[in-house]
Order: C-alpha cells, then sequence, then structure tokens
C-alpha cells in the first residue's frame, strides 16, 4: 500500500508580534513577514524605540517604510513601542514574539532574549524563523556600512530604502 504525500496545514488563529529597529528595513525583514503572515492569523510589526541604541532614521521614518512596505498584506499592521516587548503583546493579545535567525550567534542572543521574555510573560511564545539563505548575510549594520563606503545596496533593500540612504551615505 503506498500512501500519497499530504501536506497537513493546521490553522490557529493566533496574532503574533515581530518586533525590531528596522534601522533600516531590508529584504530579508520583509521575507520573515511574508513567510509568517502565511502561518499567523495577523502579524503586528513592532518598530522599536531604544532610547539607548542611536538609529539613522526616527522611529517615524521606519514605521513609516515598514507601513509602505507591508500595506499589500492585509493582516500586517505596524507600530511603534517603546518599552517591553512582552507588554505590547499582552496588551494586543498576541502570544506569540516573531524573531528572525540568520546565524548560531542570533540564535544564542535570540535564544537567551525569549527567556527573559518568558520569565516576563510566561503566556507568550517565542517562535524562531530561519532567515531565507538567500538574506543571510542582511544585517542592518553591514547595509549602513557597504552605504558609507558608497556600495550598492539594492539588492539588499527595497528601492524606497536605498534612496533614503543616500541621506547619510551620499554616493
Amino acid at each position: 500500500m503506498t500512501i500519497a504525500p499530504y501536506r497537513i496545514i493546521v490553522c490557529f488563529m493566533v496574532k503574533a508580534v515581530f518586533p525590531g529597529s528596522f534601522d533600516p528595513p531590508t529584504y530579508g525583514h520583509l521575507n520573515i513577514i511574508e513567510r509568517a503572515r502565511t502561518v499567523f492569523e495577523e502579524i503586528l510589526v513592532v518598530v522599536a524605540v531604544n532610547r539607548t541604541k542611536s538609529s539613522n532614521f526616527t522611529a517615524e521614518e521606519r514605521m513609516a517604510f515598514m507601513t509602505e512596505l507591508v500595506s499589500p498584506w492585509p493582516n500586517v499592521s505596524v507600530h511603534t513601542y517603546d518599552a517591553l516587548v512582552v507588554n505590547f503583546a499582552r496588551a494586543h493579545h498576541c502570544s506569540v514574539l516573531l524573531r528572525g535567525v540568520r546565524s548560531v550567534q542570533d540564535f544564542s542572543y535570540e535564544f537567551e532574549l525569549s527567556i527573559m521574555n518568558k520569565g516576563l510573560g510566561p503566556e507568550i511564545e517565542t517562535f524562531f524563523m530561519p532567515t531565507d539563505p538567500k538574506y543571510f548575510v542582511l544585517r542592518s549594520s553591514a547595509i549602513k556600512e557597504l552605504a558609507t563606503f558608497g556600495g550598492d545596496v539594492s539588492s539588499m533593500v527595497p528601492p524606497v530604502v536605498a534612496k533614503a540612504l543616500e541621506r547619510f551615505f551620499p554616493i
């Protein structure tokens, strides 16, 4: 007897939070959001406002980028937040924190963060989604460094972001 291969899809009514600095937003971020939006009922992208971290783009600019970039997806919304992401998730009835990982180093950092978040919000789970291999090397810091030297970042960030980067790093 042969059994035909079947793909079982279980649909849960789960809302997920995808937090990040998005300074700048990359194709890697969009890849995670695009894939996750088919798994979760709703994705709330949270542009983190970290008072101790300097950003090239203001929170408003990062929010505007992300809002424009996710506009084709009706189950994705963008928010800013300047406190613990667990509190945001709880306030918006989200039971999942979504984190993209590119490497073992990313996983190590994200794993430690997930343990801390679990202590703060035991009802909230962290899901790790590996980056699509073609976006493996996309780090916001590396993109900014490449732009500093006039390098072409068009394969790493959407056109609106590449254009905005020219303000800081003229070609």
